[in-house]
């Protein structure tokens, strides 16, 4: 079985590595873009291979983490998408793609992991 690949699109270096590390931890292969053109690059890329992003909303650049939610799922429908912000939670249900899950920074170190495990968790296997 091919592990499970999560695109991490954050521009913070300390919160990318962080959050990089809880994913391996937690069994899942990480991908990391440092903003939302390099993230969208590698979906156009690696689709196939991202069951899931999480997508800081502002980062660095012109496109936005609304804009890395809405291209991943545009290449894959079933891809699980968690967005993360710390103003911008109150945008989500106009923004944000159906069936994601937005994260209020702070959050616990654990949050984005079972965020995207429940996620993953409702995907039908024959989308797998």
């Amino acid at each position: 079985m091919n592990p499970v690949v999560v695109l991490i699109a954050e521009d913070e270096e300390l919160l990318s590595y962080t959050l990089s590390e809880a994913f391996i931890d937690a069994g899942y292969d990480v991908e990391v873009a440092h903003n939302g053109a390099d993230a969208i690059a590698l979906l156009e890329r690696e689709h196939q291979r991202v069951k899931a992003v999480l997508a800081d909303i502002r980062m660095a650049g012109k496109l936005t983490g609304w804009d890395v939610g809405h291209r991943a799922r545009e290449l894959s429908p079933t891809v699980a998408v968690v967005y993360m912000s710390g103003d911008s939670a109150n945008e989500w249900p106009a923004k944000g793609v159906p069936n994601s899950i937005m994260l209020a920074k702070p959050f616990a170190l654990d949050q984005p992991v079972t965020a995207v495990s429940t996620l993953l968790n409702h995907v039908p296997p024959t989308a797998q």
